[in-house]
This record gives structure tokens, C-alpha cells and sequence, in this order.
């Protein structure tokens, strides 16, 4: 038989703090990436990685606080703790390649096109990564257009993330983007929870094993949460990425004036003059 699914069982709770956790995420993958930009280039790399990592987080921790949300009337939940932790991975490796892909290519339409197409599948892979992590006495199926819809919203907030991530640069467009981010990812995650479908099993038969939702997804969302937390005091605490600073160069007679002149990415870089004939 059918059986009845329920996304909200805690009213607006789940799905308001899953909301701030997306946000909370993009806004400080933002900050990163357009710290990046600023600094030396020796610090690139290691900026881009903690932006990646806490958009990916900031999506994983959104999909799975929503998920505590999700109940089926017939049959209890559990998740299986190997395939709920892979989608974690996923979810930080896929953002990670297309931050790499924009922040060192620039933000062309052809490397927005393929990097942003890469990281929203990769986006909604991990979504139904996470659903297939559920163990329950039944079947759970999805319907087709519901689950085509969530990817293409995926692949257009994550295009629209990564063209922000490398264009915007002050705090309060960042704080607005984010936003922007947050709502895009929330759409996908209920777009794809409308398109699930679950056949119940007999219920005097068959077993199913796993964790429950309050004992498996709340201390595994510590970790990421904490590390969203940690981000956040090392953009409160970086002057060049809060207030826009660039640190003073030496004299233009000293070796390390060179070294200390902040490094733009190649797209920012003028010109050079014509030569005279």
C-alpha cells in the first residue's frame, strides 16, 4: 500500500533552520572565495578550500536538518550511517571542483556553463544520496518530473552561487546573495521530497535496520555545524575580508614590496600599453 509521507512533521522548525544553515553556508563559502581574491596568491588555494567546504557543509547540514522532518505514517525511518556520511563527501568534493574551476578560469560563460552544470548534478546527487541512505519497510520511488525539476533548479543555484562567489564583493551583497542561495537550495531539496513516493510493506513482515533520524543525524550534524562556526570566526576575525582592507605594501624600494601587493585573478588584469612605434 501507499503510504502517507510527511515532510513538516515539526511545523516550520525544521525547514526555517535548515533555511539559515543553507544561508549560513553560502554566505561564508562567499566570503572566502572573494578572500581569495584579495590576498596573496600562496593563500589561494587554501581560501578556496574552506569556501567549498563550508557551502558543501552549509547544503549537506540544510538537506539533512530538513530531513528530520520527513516522516512516514506506517513505517518507522532509520539511515544507514556509511551512505549518510558518503553524501557528505559528495556534497563538499563537488562544490570544491567547481569553486577551483571559477576561481582560477574566471567567470566566462562557457567555464560558469560546465563547472556550474558539474556542481548542481553533483548537488542533487548528493540529495538522492542522502534519500537512498533511508531504511524503511517499503519501497520508496520518485516521480520523474518532480526529480528532473530539483536538478535543474540545483544546476541553476549552483551556476548562480559560483558567479557570485567570483563577481560579488561587498558584505551586504554577499549577505543578499547568500540568501538567494539559501532559497534556490531549500527549493531543490522540497522540490525533490514532493517527487518521493513510498510503498509500504506488509508490516507484519520483512526487517529493517539503521539508525533513527534523532539518534544518527543530530550528532553527525554537530561536526559540520561546528565547523560552519569555526569559518565564521575566521571571517569575523580577517580584516581584509570583512572591511575590504588591503594590507599596507612596503616601499616600492624594498624587496618585499612585490611579495605583499595583493594578487588579482587573471580576468582583473589590465591590459598592457601599446608600444610606441
Amino acid at each position: 500500500m501507499d503510504g502517507t509521507v510527511e515532510g513538516f512533521r515539526y511545523g516550520a522548525v525544521t525547514p526555517v533552520a535548515a533555511y539559515l544553515m543553507a544561508c549560513l553556508g553560502g554566505a561564508l563559502g562567499l566570503r572566502c572565495i572573494v578572500r581569495s581574491l584579495l590576498g596573496a596568491r600562496s593563500w589561494k588555494a587554501g581560501w578556496l578550500a574552506l569556501g567549498s567546504a563550508a557551502i558543501g557543509c552549509g547544503i549537506w547540514t540544510m538537506h539533512f536538518i530538513a530531513m528530520i522532518g520527513f516522516h512516514v505514517e506506517e513505517t518507522r525511518v532509520r539511515y544507514d550511517t556509511a551512505t549518510t556520511v558518503l553524501s557528505l563527501v559528495v556534497a563538499v568534493v563537488v562544490v570544491g571542483a567547481g569553486v577551483f574551476t571559477v576561481g582560477h578560469r574566471g567567470p566566462g560563460a562557457r567555464t560558469l556553463a560546465v563547472a556550474g552544470s558539474v556542481t548542481g548534478l553533483g548537488i542533487a546527487g548528493m540529495h538522492y544520496l542522502g534519500m537512498a541512505a533511508m531504511r524503511l519497510n517499503g519501497d520508496v520511488r520518485y516521480d520523474p518530473w518532480g526529480v528532473t525539476l530539483s536538478v535543474l533548479i540545483a544546476i541553476a543555484a549552483a551556476t548562480a552561487a559560483l558567479w557570485s562567489a567570483v563577481t560579488v564583493r561587498g558584505m551586504g551583497t554577499s549577505l543578499g546573495a547568500s540568501l538567494v542561495m539559501g532559497i534556490a537550495v531549500s527549493g531543490m531539496h522540497y522540490t525533490g521530497m514532493a517527487a518521493v513516493r513510498v510503498h509500504v510493506h506488509d508490516t507484519t513482515g520483512g526487517t529493517w535496520a539503521g539508525e533513527s533520524p534523532m539518534s544518527l543525524l543530530l550528532p553527525m550534524l554537530l561536526g559540520p555545524v561546528v565547523f560552519l562556526l569555526l569559518a565564521a570566526a575566521v571571517v569575523m576575525f580577517d580584516p581584509l575580508l570583512v572591511l575590504g582592507e588591503r594590507p599596507a605594501a612596503p616601499g616600492p624600494g624594498t624587496p618585499a614590496a612585490a611579495s605583499a601587493a595583493p594578487s588579482r585573478p587573471s580576468w582583473h588584469r589590465p591590459a598592457p600599453p601599446p608600444r610606441g612605434r
